[in-house]
Parts: C-alpha cells; sequence; structure tokens
C-alpha cells in the first residue's frame, strides 16, 4: 500500500453508531489491514446492508502482518500486495476466493487477477494499483534532464534526490533502466545490472522516503527535487500549489504496483458476510471513490474505463506508449537476494 501508513497497531478498532444489533452484525467480520482503508468510501454497500463497518485491525508493513499471522492471530481478510501472495499461499494461510461469489468478477482486471492464479484458484482480489515514475519540481529541474531515468545518476542532482525505502519500487527502477521490462523472467545476471545501478544511483541520494508525506516534505522543501514516486505525489501536491511534475514516458519506462484482498484460512467470521465485503469492494462507486478521493487505480476495469481517459490521467493512470515493469509475483529465491542486497546499498555498501 503505498501510502503514509506506518503504524503497527494491535487492537482493532470497531466503528458504528446506530442499533446495536445491526453494529454487532457489521462489526463480527474481521478485516487485517493498512490504516486509512477503514475508509467507508470504499465499501459503502456493505454499511447500508449491515448499518455499518466491520472490525479492522492494522499492519504498518507486511512481514509483521505475515508473522502475527503465523502467530495465530485469526481475521476473515487481509490486504497484502503482489509480492506477498506467493509467500502467504506456501505458509497456508490462504484460501481461494470463488470467482462465482465475486458478483463484478467479469469486470475485474484480467492481467491483475490472472496473476494470483495459484494452482487453478484464485488467491486475490485486485483491489488498489498505482504508478511509480520519475517525479520532479518542475520550477526547479530542466525537463530535457528527466527525459531518461539516467537522472538518477546525473551528479549534477546529487544530494537533492531520493528513491523510496521499499525494495519493490527501487528494483523496479534498477531493471527498467537496465533494460528489463518484465521482472518475472529476470535472471541472476539481470538482477547483478540492476544492483549496480542502484549502488551507483545511490551516491547521488539525499534519503530514502519512507512514506508519501515524507516525500511530499522533502520535495515541497525543495531538499529534493527529484525522486521514483507513486502517481498520488504530484497530484496531491499539485492541488496544493506545489509544481510537481511526473514523467511516465522516460524512454526506459515507469512501473505500477498493486494490492488486494485475500480470503484468510480459517477465518472466524460468516463466509456470506465477507463476500458481502469484498462485493462491495468491487462495486463501481468505490472505483470513482478511489480513484478521485485517493489517486489510485481499481481492480474493478470496467469501472475504471467508464471514468474515462481524462480522469485516468489527471491521476496519472493512463495509458502510457513507453515500457511499463508491472510489479506482479517473481521468483521468491531472487526477491530474497533483492532484500538483502537492497539493505546493502542503502548502508552504502
Amino acid at each position: 500500500m503505498k501510502n503514509s501508513i506506518k503504524k503497527l497497531m494491535l487492537g482493532t478498532v470497531l466503528s458504528g453508531f446506530a442499533c446495536g444489533a445491526a453494529i454487532a452484525d457489521a462489526g463480527d467480520l474481521v478485516i487485517f489491514d493498512w490504516s486509512g482503508y477503514e475508509d467507508e468510501g470504499f465499501f459503502q454497500n456493505y454499511v447500508t446492508q449491515y448499518g455499518g463497518p466491520p472490525t479492522y485491525a492494522f499492519f504498518g508493513e507486511e512481514e509483521e502482518a505475515f508473522q502475527k499471522l503465523r502467530a495465530g492471530f485469526r481475521a476473515d481478510v487481509s490486504h497484502p500486495c503482489s509480492q506477498s501472495v506467493a509467500k502467504w499461499h506456501e505458509a497456508g494461510l490462504l484460501e481461494p476466493i470463488d470467482p462465482a461469489k465475486i458478483t463484478n468478477w467479469a469486470d475485474v482486471n484480467t492481467e491483475m487477477k490472472e496473476a494470483f492464479k495459484i494452482d487453478g484458484g484464485y488467491y486475490m482480489l485486485p483491489f488498489d494499483w498505482g504508478t511509480t515514475a520519475v517525479t520532479y519540481r518542475a520550477d526547479l529541474v530542466d525537463a530535457a534532464d528527466i527525459a531518461s531515468l539516467e537522472v538518477f545518476r546525473n551528479p549534477a542532482y546529487a544530494g537533492r534526490m531520493s528513491l523510496p525505502d521499499n525494495v519493490d519500487d527501487a528494483y523496479a527502477l534498477g531493471y527498467l533502466a537496465t533494460g528489463v521490462t518484465d521482472w518475472s523472467v529476470a535472471t541472476d545476471d539481470d538482477f547483478m545490472k540492476a544492483s549496480a545501478w542502484l549502488r551507483e544511483a545511490h551516491q547521488n541520494m539525499r534519503t530514502y522516503w519512507a512514506d508519501g508525506a515524507e516525500l511530499a516534505q522533502l520535495m515541497t522543501s525543495g531538499e529534493v527535487v527529484v525522486s521514483w514516486a507513486w502517481n498520488e505525489t504530484p497530484t496531491t501536491m499539485q492541488a496544493e500549489g506545489i509544481d510537481i511534475q511526473a514523467n511516465r514516458n522516460t524512454k526506459e519506462g515507469s512501473s505500477s504496483w498493486f494490492c488486494g484482498y485475500v480470503n484468510l484460512k480459517g477465518g472466524p467470521n460468516s463466509e456470506d458476510q465477507m463476500y458481502d465485503m469484498l462485493n462491495a469492494l468491487m462495486d463501481p462507486s468505490s472505483a470513482d471513490y478511489i480513484v478521485n478521493e485517493w489517486g489510485y487505480g481499481h481492480g474493478n476495469q470496467t469501472a475504471m474505463t467508464a471514468l474515462g481517459p481524462d480522469a485516468l490521467d489527471g491521476a496519472g493512470l493512463g495509458d502510457v506508449d513507453t515500457p511499463v515493469l508491472a510489479q506482479i509475483p517473481m521468483n521468491q529465491q531472487l526477491r530474497e537476494k533483492m532484500i538483502a542486497e537492497f539493505e546493502l546499498i542503502k548502508a552504502g555498501f
């Protein structure tokens, strides 16, 4: 989840103040999620149907969520991103999602849902997605300098650039910069080239930003003028009068990430209620809300198309002519190498 989500909250949040019976029923369902996704705009149909929201427990990082679930924490639904699904499945934490019980299944983005088909079963319902691209202070950076991802190795901006403190986003940049546009087929040699490129870029970094709020502060002050950032950053900062632009059309391309909801094995509550929640999340009204209020894309492709190209382009979610490295599931052994190497790169080794 690419948002300002940092703290692990160990309790649950009970919401709603209608009649007791309706709220108790609504709150029976337990969602283990990133902070912020309890926003009722995402699942208004569930609130209407049950009289209130489900119960929420929050995590700050997917590895924390994974360890908590393995330790016995029980919930009905959770919200990992693409690289965690295979790991959670292999650990026996997931049950498949039944497409017959998803009302708008035919409208769900085909590429996304098929990416999480394991042994004939679907293990993630794609919900939110976004793009990552070169983002810059247009009043302080020459647009010609950001025509290529090589800007991150340009000494002219040394000490005034930042990358995300996120291994997947960082290596998406490294792979693109070294000619890889599909990391599901990346080799060890590709990994070594991407690592070497990131190690060189590291010499120019001011810092590695942890969330969108931190990056917004860095770019507003001018401390950072070039970054590899999520599409929400220019959208929100332009609304605040800061001249921030993104270039998804560098010659090497840009990246896309996506996350979604999974059916946790042994969920303590009603499966029918769980599917009511998943259907609310997949409703076109949810797509409209997440694009216009959060600046993210939605897994309901039909609803996204209905919003029109102007709305999608304005949010940084439209089509581009240059390569897009989709952060689809990749070889887990290679990803473990990426995780270890990224820590070394950030430490200057």
